[in-house]
């Protein structure tokens, strides 16, 4: 009776052990596959996404800065119109984004004091006229002893302040963009035109039709992005690092491409929080690139050894940087042996973990990457089909 009892309680430990191994099973299972940064391709999609393993190996590619800032042009190629005469606006066809190229009109502007200036730039002209005729005359008295001497030195002062006086005059209209031969001619203008003395974008319209400005007031502001410069803040324990001519690697604010600038000046004071201004020069601008657009940079400053991915091997999502490992599983290795070997099987699958990291610079097909402290450097990494990896990992989770 006893046996018989001590039998049953044994096949139903027995029974209970496998249950509960059964469960424990099945919650690894659910584990695995919840795991969020792991992707499974059949035997079959391995073979046509041709995927392909290689291993993180150690690479010679530039060492860098880290820099930030943003891009400018030069002070001479960024300039403020302004009108030397005060006058009311009586037309402007610019706006901000307009291009225009040197000698197009910007504003017409007009006062009445113009017909003022150019009615006194006409009887001066006349009066010249007379006053060197007189002076011709009062030297062949002189020459005769027909005329004091006196005389002669008063013509001749009364010629000369006239001269000074058509000058200026002369002058003033240039610069009022009032041709002085139309004037001698008897054409007179109220109105004077306004032209960009450079060519370039307009960046700022401070005027408008029937706005009165006053004697140098500004305009519009335009700048030439010809010749745009990049402006980074170098910290100053890296300064001893930096040199004349050395690579500005950039992507301003929501340009994906990158961009490269050369320094060809350091700056030689200090901020306030320890930074030093470095400039560069823009090797091929292009109009997407307008001043005052924010960038993060790196500044090559020579080659050392790090490790390094070709630049197929690093997939995007969400912001971060990303590779493929092959997971480290016995079975897992043996499927991708006979993957290669030809041997097709629906039923066989491929695990794969993504796995984040930082990336440096990029280089002959190649980029440096920050990998995690435990990585294996021995783990097989997906060289090529990444992406598809990436797509089977965003599908699974949409299905989900």
């Amino acid at each position: 009776m006893y046996k018989i009892v001590y039998k049953s309680l044994f096949a139903i430990t027995l029974l209970f052990a496998a249950c509960t191994a059964k469960k424990a099973d099945e919650k690894t299972v659910v584990a695995e596959t919840n795991d969020p940064n792991l992707v499974e391709f059949s035997q079959d999609q391995y073979n046509n996404a041709d995927v392909q393993l290689g291993k993180v190996s150690m690479t010679n590619l530039g060492s860098y800065i880290k820099a930030s800032g943003t891009l400018d042009v030069p002070p001479n190629q960024f300039i403020s119109i302004t009108s030397p005469y005060g006058g009311t606006i009586k037309s402007t066809p610019v706006i901000e984004g307009k291009y225009l190229r040197k000698g197009e009109v910007i504003a017409v502007i007009e006062n009445p004091d113009f017909l003022q200036m150019q009615q006194d730039y006409l009887e001066s002209s006349s009066q010249l006229s007379f006053l060197k005729q007189d002076l011709s005359r009062q030297e062949e008295l002189v020459k005769e002893n027909i005329a004091a001497r006196k005389s002669l030195q008063r013509a001749s002062s009364e010629y000369k302040s006239m001269v000074a006086r058509v000058e200026g005059l002369k002058s003033k209209l240039r610069l009022a963009n009032i041709n002085p031969a139309t004037v001698k001619s008897g054409n007179f203008t109220s109105r004077v035109s306004i032209h960009a003395p450079i060519s370039g974008y307009i960046t700022h319209v401070y005027s408008n039709v029937g706005k009165y400005v006053g004697p140098n007031e500004v305009l519009a502001d335009m700048a030439n992005t010809k010749n745009i410069l990049v402006k980074v803040k170098v910290f100053e324990k890296d300064l001893p690092q930096i040199k004349m001519g050395q690579k500005i690697r950039f992507k301003a604010t929501g340009d994906n491409a990158e961009r490269i600038a050369k320094i060809f000046l350091i700056g030689k004071d200090i901020d306030a929080d320890r930074t030093v201004q470095v400039s560069g020069r823009l090797i091929n601008p292009v109009p997407s690139l307008i001043p005052g657009m924010f960038i993060n940079a790196i500044i090559e400053i020579g080659a050392s050894e790090t490790t390094a991915l070709p630049q197929e091997a690093i997939v995007q999502a969400g912001g971060k940087n990303y590779i493929f490992i092959l997971d480290e599983n016995k079975s897992n290795a043996e499927v991708v042996e006979n993957a290669k070997e030809g041997d097709s099987a629906a039923d066989k699958h491929i695990k794969f973990k993504r796995i984040e990291v930082g990336v440096t610079v990029t280089e002959n097909g190649f980029t440096g990457v920050q990998l995690p402290s435990n990585f294996n450097m021995e783990s097989k990494v997906v060289t090529k089909g990444a992406y598809d990896l990436l797509s089977k990992m965003n599908n699974t989770e949409e299905e989900e």
